[in-house]
């Protein structure tokens, strides 16, 4: 029996954020928005004062100013954070970078320490991270217990997750959810290879062998439900499919798959000219992570292998179509 419940998510309009909200509201919770604009219907009744009600599912906070309505976060049983700049958008200029830490670490401390000071704080807080926390570590096994890799998105991950300690001192149970790439039509990688694929001009990027971990959208929701269910997991947990696949062989399932040859390779240095940093972190780094965590606590997998996946992914794409 499910039991329901109320629960916050942060960047609810986001990539998981827009997926998660209805599913969580299928399922019977009751889900409150925390939203960057003030929290006001369009057609809300209005005050005495003249201010428009605050809409009673929607919490304020902007992190850049410093506004936070925390008021509203009163009485959420669970937290669910996702909110964080795009990394995978424009070249990492400095400015980018500087953006792109302040999200997750500023955003995530002003969350935990308003988190703390509730006089009923929530059970829990379940906190997007990414396998980028472990860098390019070539053919390693990787699983919860390995150590922080180098470069930037390692250090943003170590940063990001220790931001989430005023809510660990206050007795919340926080989960990391280290995600890989996750696969969706609407946005990020697999969106932006279609096209070239489709042309009959993919292929491999860089030399083929580095390890992508992946994970579809479908299971991302699944994860994040199973995580406030399942209150042994706390600390970080890897969000990924069970087929950790090399660059190549995800390259020759997705030509597969489509029906196209992938017989036009990216070499690294074209891929640094296009992107950047942004190329060595997310396309040629390699990450062989394993979900251990979820394996143990027996998360089923609705898409446990890549073409299974896709294929799904595609015949929903032609379903809308």
């Amino acid at each position: 029996m499910v039991t329901r419940m109320e629960i916050a998510v942060t960047g609810a309009s986001g990539l998981v954020g827009s997926a998660l909200t209805p599913a969580l509201a299928a399922a019977g919770h009751r889900v409150r928005r925390v939203v960057r604009r003030h929290p006001a219907l369009n057609r809300a009744p209005v005050r005495p004062s003249g201010q428009p009600a605050t809409h009673p599912d929607e919490v304020g906070w902007n992190a850049s100013t410093g506004y936070f309505e925390t008021a509203g976060l009163e009485g959420a049983e669970a937290v669910v954070h996702l909110a964080g700049e795009n990394i995978a958008t424009g070249r990492w200029t400095a400015a980018k970078k500087a953006a792109i830490r302040a999200s997750r670490v500023e955003g995530t401390r002003q969350l935990c320490e308003a988190l703390a000071g509730l006089p009923r704080p929530p059970r829990t807080l379940i906190c997007a991270s990414a396998v980028g926390y472990y860098g390019d570590r070539a053919q390693e096994r990787l699983t919860e217990a390995s150590a922080p890799g180098q470069g930037f998105l390692a250090e943003v991950g170590q940063v990001w997750e220790a931001a989430a300690e005023p809510a660990r001192r206050r007795g919340i149970r926080v989960v990391h959810l280290r995600c890989g790439m996750i696969l969706t039509l609407r946005d990020g990688a697999l969106a932006k290879m279609l096209l070239p694929f489709r042309l009959g001009v993919g292929g491999v990027i860089g030399n083929g062998t580095q390890y992508w971990s992946w994970i579809a959208l479908d299971d991302v929701v699944g994860v994040v439900q199973h995580a406030l269910r399942e209150m042994t997991l706390r600390g970080p947990v890897n969000t990924v499919a069970p087929q950790v696949l090399t660059n190549r062989e995800f390259t020759k399932t997705l030509g597969r798959v489509l029906g196209r040859p992938t017989v036009c390779p990216v070499p690294g240095w074209a891929a640094r000219l296009a992107f950047g940093e942004m190329a060595d972190a997310l396309l040629l780094a390699s990450t062989r992570v394993e979900p251990v965590q979820l394996l143990a606590t027996s998360y089923p997998y609705r898409w446990p292998e890549l073409e299974g996946a896709l294929r799904h992914l595609l015949a929903r794409e032609s379903s809308h179509a």
